[in-house]
């Protein structure tokens, strides 16, 4: 089949259809469909199998392939899609796996291992032949360039969002790896996201395995667009300015884009990584937003352990900002949370949260911090305006957590003791305005119309 061919049939597969066709496989020259029955089936380790099979098998003989993974912050059957690709994939010359960091932590040889359901005993026997490997942003030797993002190329891609505070120009450089390779796979899960509008595809490879350049111009973007014009939409000045610089990377890539209700496969899209991204991101849509009747004025949004730090547990305000009244409050619930970064906290307890004009009204005080943090800030903070020098969030922002009131406070967040938390009374409110979400930050909350 002609790719041109090829394109107009995966283009077919629209939300009209995606309830019949929630597998998707797109590889050269043809498309295989697994169809499902019933909108909240999850499908089966055969049926998932099979796929990976059809797109993968016998097509990588004899090459070296990097597979690029999530970290634990992000939900999906990763030790199943761990073996079954390895197996699959054992007539590859080299085979490889990364976890597209970004900037979070490295995980140690044991957290690799867990990562993907793995023993140490079977690291250094069964898969003794196949890496596995963090990323690392802040290394210049473990990074390559791909040339460079000039300001008139940046101006174009941000549009109505563009502010003097963005680089004059980003060099595009990227983990060095995937110069060594024959092939990247992508493998990876697609949700609504705060900073690039959905998340998987092309954002493993910038942010996910890039360096501080890309990180920093990617993220305070997505802050000048703001979360509530971000959050859920496919087409975003974020994932226009990753699939450019994606455009400048000569080694091919295919992607195997994923839909994940709770930590089973409900979609998996596998090919190009344009095409395969977006239709992951539309069943996403379907899939991942609940579209409210009327704001909230209160929400214990209870994030879970898999977010081990502020900067990550923050999605549990991310995905509920555009459900709130303005006035409201968010309760992020983490009891189990003691870090607000384990990377950065040193410059988010100098700046602490702000909304985006408090930064920009006061930019030579703060221009010295980097992009990506001071992204955090706002996104954390949420919408907001300044009177009379004077910020005013939209939202309270109330911490939960083993994080004391003492530095709730020098944050700029408000603070509220977990153990006084009692979630029964939380429960079954929303006719009050008041919302329990039991396991945030995956899932979008999005009033259907405003007044």
């Amino acid at each position: 089949m002609a790719g041109s061919q090829r394109s107009a049939v995966f283009d077919n597969l629209t939300m009209d259809n995606l309830s019949a066709h929630s597998i998707a496989t797109l590889v050269p020259g043809s498309i295989c469909l697994a169809n499902r029955t019933g909108t909240s089936r999850v499908l089966s380790p055969d049926t998932i199998r099979a796929t990976l099979e059809k797109g993968f098998a016998g097509k990588f003989t004899g090459q070296k392939i990097l597979v690029l993974i999530p970290d634990h912050t992000r939900s999906l059957p990763l030790p199943f899609l761990f073996r079954s690709l390895v197996k699959i994939l054992d007539d590859t010359k080299k085979l490889d796996f990364m976890v597209a960091l970004g900037t979070h932590p490295p995980l140690s040889e044991l957290n690799l291992n867990k990562l993907v359901g793995i023993t140490a005993e079977e690291r250094t026997t069964i898969y003794m032949h196949t890496g596995l490997m963090n990323h690392a942003w802040d290394d210049p030797s473990a990074l390559t360039t791909l040339g460079v993002m000039k300001e008139d190329e940046i101006k174009a891609i941000a549009g109505e969002r563009w502010h003097p505070s963005l680089p004059d120009q980003v060099d595009i450089r990227i983990n060095r790896a995937v110069l060594e390779y024959d092939h990247i796979l992508i493998l990876g899960p697609t949700f609504p996201h705060e900073v690039v509008g959905f998340s998987g595809g092309a954002k493993y490879l910038f942010p996910g395995i890039s360096g501080p350049e890309m990180i920093n111009a990617t993220h305070w973007l997505g802050a000048l667009a703001g979360v509530v014009g971000t959050i859920g939409l496919k087409d975003t000045p974020v994932r226009t300015m990753i699939h450019a610089a994606a455009k400048r990377l000569e080694t091919p890539v295919t992607l195997a884009a994923l839909t994940v209700d709770d930590h089973n496969l409900v979609g998996m899209f596998i090919g190009d990584l344009y095409q395969a991204w977006s239709a992951a991101a539309d069943l996403s849509a379907e899939r991942h937003i609940s579209w409210c009747e009327k704001p909230f004025l209160r929400v214990l949004s209870f994030a879970p352990t898999m977010y081990d730090e502020l900067w990550t547990a923050a999605k549990a305000m991310y995905k509920l900002e555009p459900a709130m009244a303005v006035g409201g409050e968010v309760v992020i619930y983490a009891p189990h949370l003691d870090v607000v970064s384990h990377v950065h906290d040193k410059y988010i307890y100098e700046i602490g949260y702000h909304i985006l004009p408090y930064f920009l009204d006061n930019w030579e005080k703060f221009k010295h911090i980097p992009l990506g943090v001071l992204a955090h800030s706002t996104h954390l903070r949420g919408a907001g305006v300044m009177e009379n020098g004077v910020e005013r969030s939209n939202v309270r922002v109330t911490l939960s957590s083993k994080i004391s009131a003492d530095d709730c406070a020098r944050l700029r967040l408000g603070y509220l003791d977990p153990a006084k938390v009692n979630v029964e009374e939380w429960k079954g409110r929303e006719d009050d305005g008041v919302l329990f979400v039991p396991k945030a930050g995956e899932r979008l909350y999005r009033v259907k119309s405003r007044p």
